[in-house]
């Protein structure tokens, strides 16, 4: 039977020492601050929203709620995202996407100031990852999956990962911060040849496809440590589930992050503290 990477300890630990942090910064009379920009009423949007709003209320961070109708044209959304930009008192903004189709996402994105972009939406902030400056702030989800991996001890020096997506919310940075730890990264995507036999060889494997239960037994092996980071409804189990069959892969490996109660919680978790570091910065702390 695998260990169980569970997210509520790890994010717990992120949360104490965000509160540590905002404390200091009510101390110089700043109150950190999240913006969150949602268009329309999208159930995922409502239920991420939810769940930031009550971590960051648990860290004694305020949130600012924008919310635009779903037909929201482009001058509305960059009018939006430019008057949070220059409001003194957010530190931090959250865009949830993807944005509806009559919106130029990538515009809508670039449109944020790098300062306040706490889930690398900007190509400023992932060119960032992709460099190793260790500046700005990587996406939640990828800087996530590295956190779980630090609180229980599981070093990368060395070993060899793969990992299942190459998208530039997960896989991509993923894979650079997993490089930037030493590890030895292999991406595997849609045109990737017998990406079993690759994640076989694989001593962790990160799993970022966004597709509920696609990836089975085939792909792992005795040993290995799995961060599952999908989530989705499955109707046939009628529950939520990771990409991964996890009924079939968790008796075979090492290690691996249940769904739900995994990778989730401890993204919410890493978006508040990063709200948090840049209140820490307009502090002067």
């Amino acid at each position: 039977m695998a260990s169980l990477l569970k997210g509520a300890p790890v994010a717990e630990a992120l949360a104490q020492r965000s509160s540590a942090v905002v404390e200091a910064c009510k101390a110089k009379g700043v109150v950190p601050t999240l913006a969150i920009l949602r268009v329309g009423e999208r159930d995922d949007d409502l239920s991420y929203e939810r769940a930031a709003v009550k971590h960051c209320e648990a860290a004694g961070v305020a949130v600012k709620n924008v919310v635009l109708p779903a037909d929201v044209d482009q001058a509305s959304m960059l009018a939006a995202i430019e008057d949070l930009n220059a409001d003194t008192s957010v530190h931090g903004v959250l865009m949830l996407r993807p944005l509806p189709a009559q919106l130029d996402e990538a515009a809508c994105c670039d449109a944020l100031a790098p300062a306040k972009d706490v889930d690398a939406a900007t190509d400023a902030s992932l060119g960032h990852v992709f460099t190793g400056k260790n500046e700005g702030y990587a996406p939640c989800t990828a800087q996530a999956c590295m956190e779980i991996l630090k609180h229980y001890d599981i070093d990368v020096t060395g070993k060899r990962a793969a990992v299942i997506g190459r998208s530039l919310v997960i896989g991509k940075p993923v894979s650079m911060m997993l490089m930037d730890a030493n590890a030895t990264v292999t991406t595997c995507h849609t045109k990737t040849v017998d990406a079993p036999s690759v994640t076989r060889e694989a001593d962790i494997v990160v799993v970022a496809v966004g597709r509920v239960e696609t990836i089975g037994a085939e792909y792992f092996k005795a040993g290995q440590t799995v961060i599952d980071v999908g989530f989705g409804w499955s109707e046939e189990k009628s529950k939520p589930c990771g990409d991964v069959i996890f009924d079939d892969v968790e008796p075979i490996v090492d290690a691996i992050t249940p769904v739900p109660g995994g990778v989730g919680s401890v993204t919410t978790a890493v978006l508040v503290s990063h709200a948090v570091e840049a209140a820490k910065q307009a502090a002067g702390l």
